[in-house]
């Protein structure tokens, strides 16, 4: 039986590593700059390799895995941040995982990574007059996403908190591509 393999891009404390080896997928390697996150994940999964700086990685050269996922930083896209867009300093970042996803999936010929996962905040929806929700579906499809006729995305890829039994009542974002 196969073992699926996991990335976790913007680690954090390693939440993605920990809910997918609870399901028997192995978490392989991870991207996280705070030396306090990293320590915290290094306990639970004192194997993984940790990669640092995400804008460093190159998605060829390193071990391909199953599944990537990545909650890249919502300061920019977040109802009580500045609401720079995807554009601004931190949640352009997003692009550099978009960026070791398509290196991954060139150096293993479209094999590697099957499943992308993207996390983030509500605020993503409405952020830059709704155009960078937009920009991730394109950025995960490539192809043209039309924008819906209402001009509000539906919630679809919305998760309530209270209902994944976690402790507190945010709702998040999800997106993923096979």
């Amino acid at each position: 039986m196969t073992v699926l393999t996991l990335v976790s891009l913007f680690d954090g404390i390693g939440v993605f590593p920990l809910a997918g080896s609870r399901y028997g997928i192995s978490p392989t390697w991870a991207s996280e700059v705070e030396k306090a996150p990293i320590s915290i994940t290094k306990r639970h999964f004192p194997n993984m390799s940790h990669l640092g700086d995400i804008t460093k990685i190159d998605g060829g050269k390193i071990p391909p895995v199953h599944i990537i996922t990545f909650g890249s930083p919502c300061q920019n896209l977040s109802n009580i941040g500045k609401r720079e867009s995807l554009e601004g300093s931190q949640s352009s970042l997003f692009y550099h995982a978009i960026r070791i996803i398509e290196e991954m999936r060139c150096a293993t010929n479209g094999t590697y990574p099957v499943i992308a996962v993207w996390e983030n905040v509500m605020g993503a929806f409405s952020s830059n007059n709704r155009l960078d929700f937009k920009a991730v579906l394109e950025s995960f499809t490539k192809t043209s996403v039309p924008m819906p006729a209402s001009g509000v995305w539906a919630n679809s890829g919305m998760v309530r908190g209270n209902n994944v039994d976690v402790c507190w009542r945010l709702k998040w974002v999800l997106c993923q591509t096979y």
